[in-house]
This record gives structure tokens, sequence and C-alpha cells, in this order.
């Protein structure tokens, strides 16, 4: 073993090769190769900002069904616009690293992994020495047709998120009208009281949702139809009526025991129906703001602000639930706007 040890040849570090020469860029010895790649890159960002701007006509102007090549024509030109909008942004930022910023060499000696104060303020003259190689101050017109493309970037975000849902008010009207069916939301088969258990919770929408015209078309139908159900979405319960305590002027709300509440929680706007048999609670499974249907609705706990909206019932002739009108009272979640209206709305009744 020792003579093998003494057989393997004595090595040296292998010596530094150094760097190799210098080979300057075309924008850096010619000064109109250097006008030529400013004026392409700010070009670049100039049509980036035009086809953001572009994003958003086609948004509002392109409907929604129309079709080019067999594909959604908004789906196509949204992509197309922002796509190339975010890809020109991208390839401006690399050419100008690339051909205009501080071109050298640079050598770092490995340091210990604490920075002295000398390091630290070493770092941060190299960052602003950095700043200053990358022209950012020296050529106003890129710096300008950047913040031009980066600013119209906001305007698909502005535009995608105020489409998400109106803004802050709310709905009191909703598809509910006097002598409307509740039904159920799986099935569509209207509710009699006789199909309810006390203690038992319903999940119910308006049967205009399965209504048809005189061709047996539905009357709402996609877009119109998933606004109305999402507005007028409501539980059905039934309690022992001695165990209601009604306010003024809702001792008829009910029937039998059976009472009818918004689905919408009355905070974010979440859906809510995990009941509380026996305390008669509702629970909202976002927040956990929890309502006392057999209390007209009133918040006992959590972050909701207003009562959830009751809908008064009635029976028709052929013994069905029906609607005696639309919810008196916002539906929508508790924003301040909204406070402040449902407050007008009870001082005018």
């Amino acid at each position: 073993m020792s003579d093998e040890l003494d057989r393997v040849p004595d090595t040296e570090p292998v010596r530094d090769p150094g760097l190799p020469e210098h080979q300057y860029r075309p924008t850096d010895v010619d000064p109109a190769q250097d006008r030529r790649a400013e004026r392409q890159i700010s070009g670049m960002f100039a049509v980036a900002a035009a086809l953001l701007v572009g994003f958003c006509v086609a948004y509002i102007m392109i409907d929604e069904d129309q079709t080019f090549l067999g594909w959604s024509a908004m789906n196509f030109t949204l992509g197309a616009t922002l796509g190339g909008a975010m890809l020109l942004m991208g390839v401006g930022i690399i050419q100008w690293a690339k051909k205009l910023m501080g071109d050298h060499e640079m050598v770092e000696m490995r340091t210990p992994a604490a920075s002295s104060s000398e390091d630290r303020a070493h770092a941060l003259k190299d960052l602003n020495d950095g700043i200053n190689e990358s022209g950012f101050g020296r050529r106003p017109l890129i710096r300008r047709t950047l913040f031009l493309s980066m600013g119209a970037l906001g305007l698909p975000a502005i535009v995608l998120l105020r489409d998400l849902g109106p803004l802050p008010h709310g709905h009191r009207n909703t598809v509910w009208k006097k002598g409307m069916r509740v039904v159920n939301d799986v099935s569509g088969t209207p509710l009699k009281p006789a199909d309810l258990q006390v203690g038992q919770l319903v999940n119910a929408e308006p049967a205009i949702m399965y209504e048809t015209d005189e061709d047996g078309h539905p009357v709402l139908h996609g877009a119109e139809l998933l606004a109305a159900k999402s507005k007028a979405a409501v539980i059905v319960v039934r309690m022992r009526p001695e165990d209601i305590t009604p306010d003024k002027g809702r001792e008829n709300w009910g029937v039998g025991g059976i009472l009818c509440y918004s689905k919408i929680c009355t905070h974010v706007g979440c859906p809510i129906s995990l009941w509380e048999q026996q305390t008669h609670h509702l629970l909202c499974p976002c927040h956990q703001s929890t309502f006392d249907l057999a209390d007209n609705g009133k918040v006992v706990f959590g972050p909701a602000h207003r009562p959830l909206p009751q809908l008064p019932l009635a029976v028709d002739a052929e013994g069905y639930l029906i609607a005696v009108s639309d919810f008196t009272e916002i539906v929508a979640p508790s924003y301040p706007e909204l406070v402040r209206d449902q407050k007008r709305l009870d001082d005018k009744s």
C-alpha cells in the first residue's frame, strides 16, 4: 500500500488562467448601432403598451360568443395581446441588458459569510454603479417607454377585477315575487309544508329557474340564470312555532313554523347552510358568523353586521309554499355602504 502511495505524482494547484481579452460589442464602438438598439428597445416597450390597451378594448368590444378560426375570438385576442405585451417587455429588457448596459468583467474573491461595514458600503456603491451603468438616467426614451408599458400593465388587471362583480352595493331586488313557488334547488320540485320535518333544512330557489316560455326555452339561461340564482338562493327550515319570536310585522311570515331566509351570508357573501337544530342557529363556514333563525335571523356571533334577510312565505291554492313578496332587505355582503343603505330603508319603513 505504501509503495502505491509513493508512486502517486505530486500535484500542484492549477494556475489561474486569467480573464480572456475583452470583446467589445458593436453598440460599444458604433454610436449608430447604439442609437438603433435604443430605438428598437423603446419600440418594443411602446408596442407592449399598445397591446395592453388593445387587451382592454378587446375585452369590452368583442362578444364572448364570437369565433375566429373555430376558436373563441375573445380568448384568442386576449391571449395574443396580453402574451405579446409580456413577451415584448421581457425581450426588450433582455436586449437592453445585452446591448446597452455596462459590459465589463468582474472578479469577486470569496469572503466570510459575515460582511463587514466596509463590504456593505462597497456593495451599496456597486449597486449605485450598476444603476449608473445601466444608462437608466442617460436614456430617457427607454426609461419613459418602460414606465409607459409597466403602467399599461395595470389596465388588464383593472378591467378583469372590475368584471368579478358589481361594485360594493346591494341587490334589494331579486327574481322573487308574489306567488312564486319555492322549489328544491336540486330536483326543482315545489315544496309543501308536509315535506319538511321539524328541525329540517332544505336548500331552495325560486321556481322561475325551471320555467320555460311558449317555445319550451328556459325563461332564464346562461349567465343571466347563474346571476339570478346566486342572488335568490334561500334555505327553508322548520321549527316548532312556539320556539319562534318574530319581530313586529313578521308574525305571518312563516307557515306552521316554516321560515325562509337568504342563503347569502351578510358578512362577505358566502353560501350558508350549516344548521344547528337544537339552537336554531345557522353557521357560516367562512368566518363563523352565526344567525338565530328563530329570532328573525339576528346575528349572535361573528363578524356579520346585519341579520339574515327573511323571505315571507304563504301557501297557494294547491298547498305549495310560495313567496309573499321579494326580500324587503338588501341581499348582499355587509359593505359599509350597505349598512348605511339598510338603515335608511329601515327608517323609511
